[in-house]
């Protein structure tokens, strides 16, 4: 606010050199005396400081000069008088604004100061500038309070002490400063008002700083321009940007006030720029813990390097990024990089790679292939003088020198940079993948990573990677994985929604849209439940691949109330670099239940649980399959379950703990099913009754267990006598030892009752 430039409204006194018949020696009301003609004034039209200016003798105990024009007072107006005033000879006086109150109708107001702070001068030739605010307001810095009534002043100076003193004084200046108090009035301040100049190359820094410090609650503008700032800035207060900032990417802006990334966005301009600082803010600040993306879209030309931005190695307080989506541009930067390199691997140092050439180009995170390399193995971490590579896990079959394949995909959120994650949390976001990139690259090691209601839509290549542990209690809740291959037969898709390597993961809710795979898992202790993952295609008797893949023997696994359609759960030892059996635990502990299993137009050797060992000797240690429903559309399957013999078979005399009981087949020709309760009618009299368990014992294996055995009627000999003995039975009989022999004393016929295992409880 300023009068002089809004309503032209004049304010300043002419000058000295017009002529002094204006200016009075009392109080500057009309009639009043002057300076004209007056022996003690004259004026210096030369002075070295001032130019022209005014030359008075002190002839009064108190000097008066007042300008007799009548300078405006406006209402919420404050005016500051300034002049600059010098000693050239004799007594030192001191000098001060003063200035008369007028009224309505040319009256005198009374009861208010007219006069300001005085300034003693005591150096001759030396300029003093002396000043003083006049205003209607009791605010700080306002020497004259004058309230309401004053409508004009009488403005000027007094020269006060001793008599015969001569000053010389420059021409005296009005100006509007009402600005300064409307910043006190108003909710806002500008950080133009406190020196930010805004040319994209000053260091505005102590200019925000300053604006900062002086809103005491009220908002910041950053008005039109762009502003450099040179170090770090913290707004303590609300921040509303017209203008733009730029800094270095190492320097942090923290808005505390307003931390979201609308206002990130309105602060540089630019989204993936300012997402970026506003994840950098996140993680280096302590007043906030979530960045909001306001329902905010926001386009992303290249993969997100978090550890760059961040500058951390290590994080471990909680972090949660919410409410967004990043929608992927094309172009080049997502393109996959593929490096070729020799190198070494043995089982006595069983997660490196040695020797590795092309060493320094093969990036953290890559995918490795090679003869013997399992699915979802990566460079976890990599010494480059060393020529060492350490593995995200084991190759079942590598040992010795060979060239081996790494594929870096590009991933939006790429955390493989930083050594260890703890507690970060994603929800609500929309990863729009739109066939060019990948979602999130999970760092080495870490703890506790949630994603939450979150949608990848068409992942190039992968939704979530864990390239090492940084999955350890991993959290998938309530996503939609939706594949890019939709329109690709399932055996030719190369797309896979995730992986995990830690233990204690949990992906629940989520609905898994026709990828290659939805989770290859080699930790334990996982609970997967409550998905519906399809990965059917359009080809008639078309190839099935596995949806879950568990790759760890005793996984310590649950998978329960899940739609698995068009797809199957796959248990192997592929990520074990001795696949064959040794006083280990074997296959153990996984438990199915309460699934729901579909399948249309598939092969007739098509199964929906497939056991798949890398080395000989294995068995299963624990396994329950209870409470399901199988389902076949469009024609029929032999089984539900079988054994993948391509690396080796079982040991089916060792199979222990098997529970397969209480589950619902439609267009399944077998009905698996252990203990199998089966009734046996011998209708010819023989003392060996050969009873089988085939084929309805799971995985076709061995009659090894009989729990019960029991009479359903007399048991009669050749001549209708009824036989009351116990006979005794032999076990894994026949060719492919599914057979049980009953044994009588004596030839008879009858029927009975039994419970027969391919395995032997506990």
């Amino acid at each position: 606010m300023n009068k002089v430039v809004t309503d032209g409204v004049l304010l300043m006194p002419p000058k000295f050199a017009a002529g002094l018949g204006v200016w009075s020696s009392q109080d500057g009301t009309p009639g009043s005396d002057t300076y004209a003609n007056n022996l003690n004034a004259a004026i210096v039209p030369a002075d070295s400081d001032f130019g022209g200016c005014l030359e008075l003798v002190k002839t009064e105990p108190v000097q008066a000069l007042r300008y007799m024009g009548e300078t405006p007072l406006l209402p919420e107006c404050y005016l500051q008088v300034r002049v600059k005033v010098k000693a050239v000879s004799g007594p030192f006086p001191a000098v001060r604004i003063a200035a008369w109150a007028g009224g309505i109708g040319g009256a005198h107001v009374t009861g208010v100061l007219e006069y300001g702070p005085a300034i003693a001068l005591d150096t001759y030739g030396e300029v003093v500038e002396v000043s003083a605010i006049i205003g209607p307001g009791n605010r700080g810095g306002v020497d004259m309070v004058w309230g309401a009534q004053a409508t004009y002043a009488h403005i000027g100076l007094d020269i006060l002490g001793t008599t015969g003193g001569v000053v010389r004084i420059d021409d005296v200046i009005v100006e509007d400063i009402t600005a300064v108090f409307m910043r006190n009035m108003l909710a806002s301040v500008d950080v133009r008002d406190f020196g930010a100049v805004g040319d994209g190359v000053s260091d505005d820094l102590a200019a925000f700083e300053a604006a900062d410090a002086a809103a005491e609650g009220r908002t910041v503008i950053v008005s039109k321009g762009t502003y450099f700032l040179g170090d770090n800035m913290t707004f303590e207060s609300r921040v509303r940007f017209e203008g733009t900032v730029t800094l270095d990417d190492a320097h942090v802006l923290a808005l505390t006030k307003n931390f979201d990334l609308p206002a990130y966005i309105d602060a540089f301009g630019n989204e993936e720029q300012a997402f970026k600082k506003a994840l950098q803010a996140l993680f280096d600040s302590s007043d906030h813990e979530s960045l909001d993306m306001d329902g905010r879209r926001i386009r992303i030309d290249t993969p997100i390097d978090v550890h760059s931005v961040i500058g951390r190695d290590r994080y471990s307080t909680r972090r949660h990024i919410h409410n967004g989506q990043f929608d992927v541009s094309p172009g080049a930067a997502w393109d996959t990089e593929v490096f070729s390199a020799q190198g070494t691997y043995s089982n006595s140092n069983s997660f490196k790679l040695t020797g590795v050439t092309n060493i320094a180009s093969i990036p953290v995170g890559s995918l490795v292939e090679g003869n013997g390399v399992g699915r979802e193995v990566y460079v976890r971490s990599k010494n480059v003088a060393a020529q060492e590579l350490t593995l995200s896990q084991r190759p079942f079959d590598a040992e010795g020198t060979q060239n081996y394949t790494f594929r870096r995909f590009k991933y939006v959120l790429d955390f493989s940079g930083m050594e260890d994650l703890d507690r970060f949390s994603i929800k609500d976001v929309e990863f729009r993948l739109q066939g060019e990139a990948s979602g999130i690259l999970l760092a080495p090691t870490g703890l506790i990573f949630s994603v939450e209601n979150c949608f990848f839509t068409g992942p190039k290549d992968r939704g979530i990677t864990s390239p090492g542990e940084g999955c350890q209690g991993l959290h998938v809740d309530r996503c939609q994985f939706l594949s890019d291959e939709n329109n690709v037969p399932a055996q030719d898709r190369v797309s896979i929604a995730m992986n995990a390597n830690g233990n204690d993961i949990k992906l629940r809710n989520n609905r898994v849209v026709r990828f290659k795979h939805f989770a290859i898992i080699a930790g334990s202790g996982s609970i997967i439940t409550g998905n519906h993952f399809f990965q059917g295609d359009g080809v008639s008797n078309g190839l099935r691949l596995a949806g879950i893949v568990l790759t760890g023997t005793n996984c310590r696994a649950t998978v329960d109330g899940n739609y698995i359609d068009n797809c199957f759960i796959e248990w192997s030892n592929e990520h074990d670099d001795e696949p064959e059996f040794n006083s280990e635990f074997s296959f153990s502990q996984l438990n199915i239940s309460n699934n729901i299993f579909l399948a249309s137009h598939v092969a007739p050797w098509f199964s929906y649980i497939i056991l798949k060992p890398h080395g000989a000797g294995h068995f299963i240690n624990g396994l329950n399959v209870q409470g399901n429903f199988f389902r076949i559309i469009g024609g029929t399957i032999e089984r539900v379950e079988r054994i993948d013999t391509s690396f080796a078979d079982t040991n089916f005399s060792r199979m222990r703990n098997i529970t397969w009981r209480d589950n619902m087949y439609n267009a399944v020709d077998v009905a698996t099913v252990n203990p199998l309760i089966s009734t046996h009618s011998q209708e010819t009299e023989s003392d060996k009754w050969i009873v089988s368990g085939s084929p309805q014992l799971p995985f076709g294996g061995w009659a090894r267990k009989v729990e019960a055995l029991v009479a359903e009627g007399p048991i009669r000999n050749a001549v209708n006598v009824k036989r009351y003995e116990m006979p005794y039975v032999d076990l894994a009989q026949g060719a492919d030892n599914d057979t049980i022999h009953v044994n009588w004393s004596q030839p008879v016929r009858g029927d009975i009752v039994i419970s027969m295992r391919m395995d032997t409880p506990l």
